[in-house]
């Protein structure tokens, strides 16, 4: 899900968004704005206020749709946030994001073959998305597809190398098909990036090695 970017001074930000809302209250931008920095201070009934104003005034406010569902997906509303992803996506169906969105709710509600269908398409419309790779290695796994599991993740971490997640991925994938060498590689590639491993991983991983 879509994650509000940070700002240095959310106060000030706050204040100056919250004045244009109040002169200009049509400034679906502002309102769009003003709801995603309210998620990052934890205002969230607020941001959903603003959110929600914004696509009133925008029906084809796509961002807004894709940001207030993931609000509501962290607080469990899986069925409001599937919801406006698919609104979005009515609007654009290439919109990668919310395929890797409907495919988290798929994927949260162990709804695993609709996830790795979303996912797929993701990188079919953008490879470059890495968390569309990351999200598919995962939902590979619990698919019990480990080659196809190995492939996504290598993808990723080819994308990313530095990225702490993907090596773990990989890690996990490559212990389920049972190439446990370069699982320990990927793994503690993955902790000095500054992943915190699950214990439990490590130590089934250190007794297939012992």
């Amino acid at each position: 899900m879509t994650k509000t970017p940070k700002t240095a001074d959310s106060g000030a930000v706050i204040d100056e968004l919250e004045k244009v809302v109040a002169e200009k209250p049509n400034n679906v931008m502002a309102r769009h704005h003003l709801g995603l920095i309210y998620r990052q201070v934890g205002r969230i009934d607020e941001a959903i206020t603003q959110l929600e104003k914004a696509i009133e005034l925008d029906n084809q406010s796509m961002e807004s749709m894709i940001n207030l569902g993931a609000i509501f997906f962290d607080r469990g509303d899986t069925d409001r946030a599937l919801a406006l992803n698919r609104q979005a996506l009515a609007i654009s169906p290439d919109m990668a994001e919310a395929h890797v969105n409907i495919g988290l709710i798929s994927q949260h509600r162990g709804e695993v073959e609709q996830a790795v269908a979303c996912y797929t398409r993701a990188v079919q419309i953008d490879p470059k998305l890495i968390t569309a790779w990351i999200n598919l290695t995962s939902a590979y796994t619990m698919a019990e597809e480990d080659g196809k599991a190995v492939d996504a993740a290598r993808q990723a971490v080819t994308l990313e190398p530095d990225s702490s997640m993907a090596r773990n991925n990989l890690a996990v994938a490559l212990y389920f098909k049972g190439e446990y060498q370069e699982s320990l590689r990927n793994m503690e590639k993955a902790k000095e990036l500054g992943y915190s491993v699950d214990p439990r991983f490590v130590d089934a991983l250190k007794l297939k090695l012992a």
